[in-house]
C-alpha cells in the first residue's frame, strides 16, 4: 500500500491532539457556574480568574447604540487561541483575506481591498506602512484584545474613511481587569520548528485610578511550499496545457520566521465629574522572509525526488532574503468633564510606524551559453507619523436626546526612501559544477555599489485634515436614533526628490460633506430592526500620488503618478434584523449596498511608452462608478432551547457581489471573494471542568484585473480544533490545532505585454501557482493571580 506522507503525518498529529485532549478531559475539576446573560452595552471589571478560567461560552453581543455594530468579546475567540487580531477576525461575518496561507494580515470587509476598511484601535486611527493606507491586523496580538467591533455603517463622530465599514479593536484598560495572569506555551509546526509564546497582563488600583500593564512575546513562523507551471500559450487556445506549450516550472520554499514583542499600558481615573485616561502600546517585529526558487525546463520531478530535478534541467537558481524590522507605537490622552452645559471631551493622540526592510535577491541564469549572475539589493525605509486632536461637546436637549458638536485635526507625515543596486556578471564554470541542492547563489554576492533611489523612491508626503461635525443622538420609546453631518477638509502635498525640480513639489486640496443617519427599533418579541445610510470616502493610494514616471511598470507599459487624485466617495445603506434567542443567543441578517463614485482606475494617457510602439503611459485617474452589495447572516447561541445549555454554536455566511467597468469591460471589484462562511461549536463539560470545540471556514474565489495581468485566486478550507482543561479557579491549559486541512492557495495568472494584447487575448504567459502550508499545533497555559 502507498501512503501520502503529508496526509499520514497530518492524521497522526490530529490523533495526538485528540488523545491529548482526552487526557485533559479525564482529569476531574470543580464545576463552573451557569451561563450568564449577555451584557448589552454594559461594562464591568472582570477578574483575571474570569478571563483565564472561562466557565461559560462566549457569544456575539448586541450593542445598544443606534449604529449597526456587532460586538465580539474575547470569550468568543480565546478558546481557539488566535495569535493576532487578524486570526480572531476569521470568525466574524464578511471578513476575507488574500494573504498567504496561515496568515491573516490585510482584512477585507465585504471582500473589498483593505484600503476600503477603516481600522481603529480603541476608536482611534493608526498609521501603517501600506501604500493603500491600511493597517495590517497581524500587528496586534490577540492577547491584548478586549473585544472586536464591526461597525457596518458610519456616523459623523467617526472619520469617513470607511466605505466597506469599520473594524474597531478595543484593548483592555484598567477598569476591565482586576488581578493578573501569565500565559505561556509553544507552537509546533509541520517541519519540526517550535516557537514560544509568553505573556502577562495585570490590572489593579493605583492611587485614585486603575492601571493596566501587558506584555507579550510571540514567535511567528510560516513554512510554505510553492509550485508554478508556466505556459507560452493561452488556455483558450490550449485547454489541456499540452507539453509543447510548456515553458518552465518553478519549485519554491518560502519561510517567514520572526518574533513580535508587544507592550501596552493604560491609566484611568473615573471621577464624579471628570474622567482621565492615558494609554499607549508598542509593537516591534523582527522577521526574515527567505525564498529559494528553482526553475526547470521539465514539468515533472523526473528523478523521482520529492522536490527537484537534475541540474541539467535547471534554468535558474534564485535566493531571496528580506530582513524586516518594524516598530510602531501609539500614545493617547483623553479628558472628559461633565458640567452644567453638558459634557466636554478632549483627545490627543500620536502614532508612529517605522518600517525598515533590507532585501537581497541573487539569481543565476543557466539558460544561456555562459551562466549569468544577477544580484539585486534593495533598502526600504518608511516612516509614517500622525498627530491628532479631537474636541467635542455634548448638549443635553432632553433626558434622552443629545446634540454633539466637535472638531478634529490631524497632521500626517510620511517619509519614503527606497534605494537599490544591481550587479551582473557572467560565470565561467558554474554550469558544469553547480549542485542546486548544496550550493547557493549567495556565494557569488559582492559588496554593492552605493544604493540609488529609483523614480518615485524618495519622497515626503504631508496631509493635513481639518474636520467639523455635528450629530443628534437619542432614544424615544423603542426607537434609538442618530443623525449627523461631518465636513472633512484636506490639504495634501508631495515632495518627490527623484523627478525634475519643476515637478518635485505638488499639492492638492479637497473637501467633502458626509451626512449619516442610523436608527434601531426594538420589537417586543426580542427582535431589532436596524437601518443606516451614510456617505463615506476612500483616499488615494500613497504610491499613486508621486509625480514620478516608472518605466515598464505594468507589462511593457509605463506608470505615471497623479498628485491631483481625489478620494473616491460612496453612498451606502444597511438594513438588518436580529433576534434574541434565549438569554445568550443572537441571529441576524443584513443587506448592504454601496454606490461608489470617482473610482481610481488606471487610464491610458495616449502617450507612447518607453518600450516603443504599442506601449503607453498609464496613469491612475478618477473615472467611472461602481456598486457593491450583498447579504450577511450570522448566528451565535447555545442550544438551551433543546436542553443543551452547555453546547454553543456559531456561524455566519456572507454573499458578496459588486460591479465595476474598466478598460476591458465589467468585472467585480478586484479581489472580492464571492462568499465567505464559517461555523463551529463549543461543548462545555462543567462537571469535568473542560471543553472542546471546532470551527470550519471557507471563502470563495476572487478575481483581479489590472493592465497587463489577470489573477484568479482560490483557497482551500480551514479547520481548527481545541480541547481545554480547567484546574480549579486559576489555571487553564489548551491544546489547539489549526490549518488541519493543509491550507492551499491556488492562483491562475493571465499575463500580457500590452493593452492591445490583453484585449485580443494574445497571452505573453499563462501561469498556475499553488502555495501550501501544513498544520500548526499549540499548547497554551494561563495562570491567574
Amino acid at each position: 500500500m502507498q501512503f501520502n506522507h503529508h496526509q499520514t503525518g497530518r492524521a497522526f498529529r490530529i490523533r495526538n491532539l485528540l488523545l491529548a485532549g482526552a487526557a485533559l478531559l479525564a482529569s476531574p475539576a470543580m464545576a463552573q457556574e451557569e451561563v450568564a446573560p449577555v451584557d448589552e452595552g454594559g461594562e464591568g471589571i472582570q477578574t483575571a480568574r474570569e478571563i483565564v478560567v472561562q466557565g461559560q461560552i462566549g457569544y456575539r453581543n448586541r450593542d445598544d447604540a443606534a449604529e449597526p455594530i456587532l460586538v465580539y468579546d474575547e470569550q468568543y475567540f480565546q478558546r481557539f487561541e488566535p495569535l493576532t487580531a487578524g486570526d480572531a477576525l476569521k470568525r466574524v461575518p464578511s471578513v476575507t483575506f488574500l494573504s498567504d496561507v496561515i496568515e491573516s494580515d490585510g482584512a477585507r470587509l465585504r471582500g473589498l481591498e483593505p484600503g476600503y476598511t477603516q481600522i481603529l484601535i480603541n476608536g482611534e486611527k493608526v498609521p501603517g506602512s501600506n501604500a493603500d493606507r491600511s493597517f495590517f491586523l497581524d500587528r496586534i496580538p490577540a492577547e491584548l484584545i478586549k473585544q472586536v467591533e464591526i461597525v457596518r455603517s458610519s456616523s459623523a463622530r467617526r472619520t469617513g474613511d470607511a466605505v466597506a465599514g469599520t473594524l474597531n479593536i478595543v484593548l483592555r484598560d484598567g477598569y476591565q481587569l482586576d488581578g493578573g495572569y501569565v500565559r505561556g506555551g509553544a507552537l509546533f509546526f509541520d517541519d519540526g520548528e517550535v516557537k514560544p509564546s509568553v505573556g502577562a497582563v495585570f490590572g489593579g488600583a493605583l492611587g485614585p485610578g486603575r492601571i493596566l500593564l501587558g506584555a507579550n512575546v510571540q514567535g511567528r513562523y510560516n513554512p510554505k511550499l510553492k509550485s508554478s507551471f508556466r505556459y507560452s500559450d493561452s488556455p483558450e487556445n490550449n485547454p489541456d496545457y499540452a507539453t509543447d506549450d510548456f515553458d518552465n516550472r518553478e519549485d519554491q520554499t518560502d519561510t517567514r520566521d520572526g518574533t513580535d514583542y508587544t507592550f501596552n499600558a493604560s491609566y484611568d481615573i473615573d471621577g464624579e465629574t471628570t474622567d482621565f485616561e492615558l494609554a499607549g502600546y508598542y509593537v516591534k517585529t523582527d522577521r526574515t522572509e527567505t525564498e529559494r526558487s528553482f526553475e526547470y525546463n521539465h514539468p515533472t520531478n523526473i528523478n523521482g525526488s520529492v522536490r527537484g530535478t537534475p541540474a541539467g534541467n535547471l534554468l535558474t537558481d534564485n535566493a531571496n532574503v528580506n530582513d524586516i524590522e518594524q516598530e510602531s507605537f501609539s500614545l493617547s490622552g483623553k479628558l472628559a468633564h461633565r458640567w452644567s452645559l453638558g459634557e466636554t471631551k478632549f483627545k490627543v493622540g500620536y502614532s508612529r510606524f517605522d518600517d525598515a526592510q533590507d532585501e537581497t535577491e541573487y539569481e543565476i541564469d543557466f539558460d544561456r551559453t555562459t551562466p549569468r549572475f544577477t544580484g539585486d539589493v534593495t533598502a526600504r525605509r518608511i516612516t509614517d507619523k500622525e498627530l491628532s486632536f479631537n474636541l467635542e461637546h455634548a448638549f443635553d436637549l432632553s433626558d434622552d436626546v443629545k446634540l454633539i458638536v466637535g472638531g478634529f485635526v490631524q497632521n500626517k507625515d510620511r517619509d519614503t526612501s527606497i534605494a537599490e543596486d544591481r550587479n551582473r556578471f557572467n560565470l565561467t564554470t558554474a554550469a558544469h559544477i553547480w549542485n542546486q541542492q548544496a550550493a547557493n547563489p549567495t556565494q557569488f554576492a559582492t559588496v554593492p555599489d552605493p544604493l540609488l533611489s529609483p523614480p518615485g523612491g524618495l519622497n515626503i508626503i504631508e496631509e493635513d485634515r481639518r474636520d467639523l461635525y455635528a450629530e443628534i443622538e437619542g432614544k424615544s420609546g423603542n426607537l434609538t436614533f442618530l443623525a449627523g453631518v461631518r465636513y472633512e477638509s484636506t490639504d495634501f502635498s508631495v515632495d518627490d526628490l527623484t523627478v525634475a525640480p519643476a515637478l518635485a513639489e505638488q499639492s492638492n486640496d479637497y473637501s467633502f460633506l458626509l451626512p449619516s443617519a442610523s436608527l434601531k427599533i426594538d420589537l417586543q418579541n426580542g427582535g431589532r430592526i436596524t437601518a443606516s445610510v451614510a456617505r463615506t470616502n476612500r483616499r488615494p493610494r500613497l504610491d499613486f500620488l508621486s509625480p514620478a514616471l516608472l518605466e515598464a511598470e505594468l507589462g511593457d507599459n509605463d506608470l505615471l503618478g497623479n498628485p491631483a487624485l481625489r478620494p473616491e466617495t460612496a453612498w451606502g445603506g444597511d438594513l438588518g434584523y436580529e433576534h434574541r434567542i434565549g438569554r445568550t443567543g443572537v441571529v441576524g441578517v443584513n443587506l448592504f449596498y454601496r454606490k461608489v463614485s470617482d473610482l481610481i482606475e488606471l487610464a491610458n494617457t495616449g502617450t507612447e511608452g518607453s518600450e516603443g510602439p504599442g506601449t503607453f503611459v498609464l496613469q491612475p485617474q478618477n473615472t467611472g462608478d461602481g456598486k457593491v452589495y450583498g447579504i450577511e447572516f450570522d448566528l451565535s447561541t447555545n442550544l438551551g432551547f433543546i436542553g443543551l445549555e452547555n453546547t454553543g454554536i456559531f456561524g455566519n455566511f456572507s454573499l458578496l457581489d459588486s460591479e465595476i467597468t474598466d478598460f476591458e469591460g465589467k468585472r467585480r471589484f478586484n479581489g472580492q471573494s464571492k462568499y465567505v462562511y464559517n461555523f463551529g461549536f463549543i461543548q462545555d463539560l462543567p462537571k469535568l471542568g473542560a471543553a472542546f470545540g471546532a470551527t470550519y471556514r471557507k471563502q470563495g474565489g476572487a478575481f483581479d484585473r489590472i493592465v497587463g495581468e489577470e489573477i484568479f485566486t482560490s483557497y482551500g478550507a480551514d479547520l481548527e480544533l481545541f480541547v481545554e482543561k480547567r484546574f480549579g479557579e486559576s489555571f487553564t491549559i489548551r491544546a489547539v490545532g489549526s490549518n488541519l486541512l493543509n491550507g492551499k492557495k491556488r492562483e491562475r495568472f493571465n499575463k500580457f505585454t500590452t493593452i492591445a494584447d490583453q484585449l485580443a487575448r494574445d497571452f505573453d504567459e499563462y501561469e498556475l501557482e499553488a502555495e501550501e502550508a501544513g498544520p500548526v499545533f499549540q499548547v497554551m497555559a494561563r495562570l491567574a493571580f
